[in-house]
């Protein structure tokens, strides 16, 4: 299992490099074809859109062998990034949202699929610990890529950062052929659910994983509100160049670094609900550093920006790991992953039509609503209990097949500790 563990922090780094260093470039390429930050913005729009059809690419993925799914996916973004060769001028801007949203369907395929199967690849006393370091690995992999990325494009432009970033998902695809994975656990429970209401009806119905996820859902929200914001903020206010974007966006990859090691250990002793709190205050404090007209506080703003939002992430996905039944995990992980980042499809075309207004009005807003989320839930107190009957953190035992039993598929991201979440202090 050690080997396992190891491959999957490769896969972080290697798909964490590639998609930091094009999410970037893909803005600035935008941004230097139109010359409008709104649309350069909008580049994120298009990841996250697919996201809305996470419900039901997670049902698909609970009856379907997943592995060679994942491995499909990334050969298929492969091909998609390679085509951003074509790109010479504006006219040619669409193929860049066709990426990014191929960018977005394969998160939504991968996430799910690698939440549903890494209790097949991992014992659940190290899925905290893998959870944390996979985090740090993809995460810190903006220390390097976006400077990387954004190097070469002003070196060589587009598309040799296209040739680069579809280098990484060719070698995830080997990665996770090379898995060595055991057969799922059999699970007594309940009769099985099916259909999207499944996925809704446990995220609604359990007070920790509708508190851990809205707090994602908000922080998360907010960074696409904020996206053009900081696009003004660096051009427009301080006269910076654009890819200016790939210091900040190191900066944050430092801060996520951080937050990756130290997330499991204080999940373990503070529960997810603290962490998942103190992560969107955290990310509410980064926004307001950035309304501050000096660069080197855009770049504090990064770092702390950058350990609060992976804090309310892992804290929502480790809550959705620990407290759902194995057989629905598929369903229920795209189903809270569509609440977590189904607003920012909203979130960030309102942030670029409210940027007209002033960059830093928008960053007040996005601090403001965090601040909220994280007062709300910190006033409840939500109750602590062992991991439901039949998750993926509880031991083998026996009974009832689960639905991905038997299927020789892959990892997860964002597995957490297999042990209660505490109510917020």
């Amino acid at each position: 299992m050690r080997r396992n563990a190891v491959l999957f922090v490769a896969i972080s780094l290697l798909s964490g490099f590639g998609s930091s260093a094009m999410s970037l470039v893909a803005g600035i390429w935008i941004l230097d074809l139109t010359g409008s930050p709104s649309l350069a913005a909008l580049a994120g729009l298009c990841v996250y859109a697919p996201t809305l059809a996470g419900p039901w690419l997670g049902g698909l993925l609970d009856r379907v062998p997943c592995r060679p799914l994942m491995v499909a996916t990334n050969l298929l973004l492969a091909a998609a990034l390679l085509s951003l060769f074509a790109v010479r001028s504006p006219a040619q801007t669409w193929l860049i949202f066709c990426v990014s949203t191929a960018y977005g369907i394969s998160y939504v395929l991968l996430d799910a699929g690698e939440s549903a199967l890494l209790p097949s690849a991992l014992p659940p006393g190290e899925l905290g610990d893998v959870n944390g370091w996979r985090s740090s690995a993809q995460e810190g992999m903006k220390l390097i890529a976006p400077l990387a990325g954004a190097g070469l494009y002003a070196w060589r432009g587009g598309p040799a950062v296209a040739a680069l970033s579809a280098a990484m998902p060719v070698l995830v695809a080997v990665l996770y052929a090379a898995l060595r994975l055991r057969s799922a656990p059999v699970i007594a429970g309940p009769p099985r659910e099916r259909g999207v209401r499944a996925g809704l009806a446990v995220l609604a119905g359990t007070p920790l994983l509708r508190s851990t996820v809205t707090l994602a859902a908000v922080a998360i929200a907010m960074s696409g509100f904020a996206t053009a914001a900081q696009f003004q903020v660096v051009t427009a206010d301080l006269g910076l160049a654009a890819t200016f974007l790939g210091v900040l966006l190191s900066a944050q990859g430092a801060g996520s670094i951080v937050a990756g090691l130290v997330a499991g250990r204080v999940i373990a002793r503070r529960g997810v609900v603290f962490v998942g709190v103190a992560g969107a205050a955290l990310f509410a404090a980064g926004l307001l550093a950035r309304c501050l007209p000096w660069w080197p506080a855009l770049v504090v703003g990064a770092v702390i920006g950058g350990i609060g939002l992976p804090w309310t992430l892992i804290a929502a996905v480790t809550a959705v790991q620990t407290h759902t039944p194995r057989a629905m995990l598929g369903r229920v992980s795209a189903t809270a992953n569509t609440a977590m980042f189904g607003p920012i499809a909203v979130a960030t075309p309102l942030g670029a039509a409210a940027v007209h207004l002033g960059a830093r009005p928008a960053l007040l807003i996005g601090a403001a609503g965090c601040l909220a989320a994280a007062i709300v839930v910190a006033r409840r107190r939500i109750p602590s209990r062992e991991p439901c009957h039949g998750s993926a953190a509880e031991p083998d035992v026996a009974a009832e097949p689960d639905l991905t039993a038997g299927l020789t598929t892959g990892p997860d991201l964002t597995a957490g500790p297999g042990r209660a979440a505490e109510p917020a202090r």
